[in-house]
C-alpha cells in the first residue's frame, strides 16, 4: 500500500480573508461539500475573528455549524485567542487551529500582543478545554506563523520556532503546524527547521503551511516530506495571503499539491478529477481574484496514475 499524505484545504479561510468580495454563505458550504466529496478529509472552513476585523467571516458560526454535518469531513476553524476558542467550543467544532507568530513584529500586527502573551492565551485555551470536559473530544493545533522569515521583522531565529513548538507540545497541543506565512522559505531551510521540529515534538504530528510567493512552494513540500512531514495546508487555485503581512501572496495550490504527492507515490485519498471540476467553478464565484494552477492550465499527463491505483 502507498504511504499516506494528507492535504488540508484552507481556501475557505486563508484563501478568502483577502478576497475583494464577500462569498455567499451557501456557496462556501457548496465548496466544502464538493471538496469533501472529492476526498479532502479536513477543511479549515472559517475563522472566529470579529467581523469588523475581517468581514468575510461574519458568517463563521453558520458556516462552521453547517460544515460539521458534512459526511466524512473534519471541519476545523482558525482561532486567534481564547474568545475564538470559546466560540468554537460552544459550536462543537471538532478541531481548532490556534496560531501565533515566531516574529514579534508580525504577532503584534496580527493579534496586537507579544508572542509570549499569545502562548499564555494558548494555555488558557487548553485549561478551558479541560474545564469543559472536551479533552480527547476537541482537537487543538498550535500554529507557528512566519517560521522562516517575516516581511516586517526580517530574520526569525530558528531557536524561537523550536521554543514555540515545544511550548505547544508541553501545553497539550494535538498537532503542530509550521507556516511560511510570507513565502520566504527555501528547501534547505525547510528541511532543517521541520526536521528539528519533528524531533522536538515527537510523536505529535507536524503540518506544514507554505505560500508560493516566490515560486518555491512545491519545492518546499518535497523538502518537508524529506523531513518527515505528511500533512500540508493548501488552497484551491492558490488563493490566499495574510492581511497583516505585506507582500504575502497566495498559498500553494491544492490541485497542484495533490498532483505532486500522488505522482511521488503518496496516497492522498483525493479524486483529482473531481477536485479539478470544483476548481472550474471558482472563476464564477470569485471573478475578481487571481487564480493560479499548473494542472488547471496544462491538464493531467496521459501517463498519470494516482498512487492508490498504482
Amino acid at each position: 500500500m502507498a504511504e499516506k499524505a494528507s492535504v488540508r484545504e484552507v481556501g475557505l479561510r486563508d484563501g478568502l480573508q483577502l478576497a475583494k468580495d464577500f462569498l455567499d454563505t451557501q456557496i462556501k458550504l457548496e465548496w466544502a461539500r464538493a471538496e469533501a466529496a472529492a476526498g479532502v478529509r479536513e477543511i479549515e472552513v472559517t475563522s472566529f475573528v470579529p467581523p469588523h476585523v475581517i468581514a468575510q467571516f461574519s458568517d463563521a458560526g453558520t458556516v462552521a455549524s453547517t460544515a460539521l454535518t458534512i459526511p466524512g469531513l473534519l471541519a476545523s476553524a482558525l482561532i486567534p485567542n481564547l474568545r475564538g476558542a470559546q466560540t468554537g467550543f460552544d459550536l462543537g467544532v471538532a478541531k481548532l487551529n490556534f496560531v501565533c507568530s515566531a516574529s514579534e513584529a508580525h504577532n503584534q500586527a496580527n493579534v496586537r500582543r507579544s508572542t509570549d502573551e499569545s502562548l499564555a492565551d494558548f494555555d488558557r485555551i487548553m485549561d478551558e478545554r479541560k474545564a469543559r470536559g472536551l479533552d480527547g473530544k476537541t482537537a487543538i493545533a498550535g500554529g507557528i506563523a512566519t517560521s522562516f522569515g517575516c516581511t516586517i521583522q526580517g530574520a526569525v531565529p530558528e531557536e524561537r520556532v523550536l521554543a514555540i513548538a515545544s511550548a505547544y507540545a508541553e501545553a497539550g497541543a494535538d498537532e503542530i503546524m509550521v507556516a511560511d506565512t510570507v513565502g520566504y522559505a527555501n528547501p534547505n531551510q525547510v528541511r532543517r527547521i521541520l526536521a528539528a521540529v519533528v524531533r522536538e515534538v515527537a510523536p505529535l504530528p507536524v503540518a506544514a503551511h507554505f505560500h508560493d510567493t516566490r515560486g518555491l512552494g512545491l519545492a518546499n513540500v518535497v523538502a518537508a516530506l524529506d523531513a518527515g512531514v505528511r500533512l500540508f495546508d493548501s488552497s484551491l487555485a492558490g488563493l490566499g495571503g495574510c492581511p497583516f503581512a505585506p507582500g504575502a501572496s497566495g498559498n500553494i495550490n491544492t490541485e497542484d499539491c495533490v498532483y505532486l504527492l500522488e505522482s511521488m507515490g503518496f496516497d492522498t485519498g483525493v479524486d483529482l478529477d473531481a477536485l479539478l471540476r470544483l476548481r472550474e467553478r471558482l472563476p464564477q464565484w470569485l471573478p475578481q481574484e487571481k487564480l493560479t494552477g499548473a494542472i488547471e492550465r496544462a491538464g493531467l499527463p496521459k501517463t498519470f496514475v494516482c498512487a492508490h491505483a498504482a
